[in-house]
């Protein structure tokens, strides 16, 4: 019942897909601080270039399968099995409905929701390798809050990815639960990034309108990944987290007075 024994994650592997910057950063960072052993995959990584945390650059476009294919086989080559996958990749796309064109919607769900199903297919077997060692072998899926509530943006191709990833989120748990994989999701909320302005930019802004009173910082949503990538989450199972500071489940909105 330590914390060590809970959370550390010493000796295990971890794969976090567009964890060059922002939340897959944060999460990768969060989790090498831990003991694990951090590859980051993304389209702009920089193999060549020495990370200073320790980090282990793929350069990948997971948006399409033969993208992911060539991914899991390089990953082959250097590791016999993956302890933990986070699929973190995402893009946001935003336009007025009559705006919406097809190939900005496809390429939404291409990064945020085709590409975590056929990451998870590719890593079947370094998976069930982790498992077949002892422990639990980890799918973390980084959906959103929007996902689950209707956020007031034009961010229709978004909106409906993060929803989707978290329901097969719970459908692959369902899947792989019995095979000694634990598939979970977080969805975060407002963490400044490149990807979420508003909370960059206009922080105190948007910080008013969270419970907790402030966005979101690194620990929040790496204490978030830790938990479930350790062995004090193995019994959480297809469950979605918000990371939000309340935002969705503990704010009770402005009614009319009496």
């Amino acid at each position: 019942m330590s914390a060590e024994g809970l959370f550390s994650l010493k000796g295990r592997v971890a794969l976090v897909t567009g964890g060059t910057r922002g939340i897959g950063r944060m999460i990768a960072e969060g989790l090498a601080a831990q003991g694990a052993r951090v590859y980051i995959a993304s389209r702009k990584a920089d193999e060549t270039a020495s990370d200073p945390k320790g980090l282990i650059a793929l350069q990948a476009d997971v948006s399409s399968h033969a993208g992911i294919a060539g991914l899991a086989e390089r990953f082959a080559q250097r590791e016999p099995h993956l302890d933990i996958l986070v699929n973190n990749a995402g893009v946001a796309w935003g336009a007025p409905l009559a705006e919406v064109d097809e190939r900005s919607w496809d390429r939404v769900m291409a990064v945020n929701l085709k590409a975590p199903f056929f990451m998870t297919q590719a890593f079947l077997p370094a998976l069930r390798r982790a498992s077949a060692r002892g422990g639990k072998a980890k799918v973390i899926n980084i959906g959103s809050i929007d996902g689950i509530w209707v956020n007031p943006w034009d961010t229709y191709a978004y909106q409906a990815s993060k929803a989707g990833l978290q329901h097969l989120t719970r459908r692959l748990a369902a899947e792989l639960i019995r095979q000694g994989i634990v598939v979970n999701a977080i969805a975060p909320g407002a963490f400044p990034s490149d990807m979420n302005r508003a909370a960059r930019d206009r922080e105190d802004a948007i910080a008013a309108s969270i419970p907790a009173g402030r966005v979101g910082q690194a620990q929040d949503i790496a204490a978030a990944a830790i938990y479930l990538a350790s062995a004090g989450g193995d019994y959480v199972v297809g469950s979605v987290i918000a990371v939000d500071g309340g935002l969705v489940f503990a704010n009770p909105g402005a009614m009319p007075e009496a």
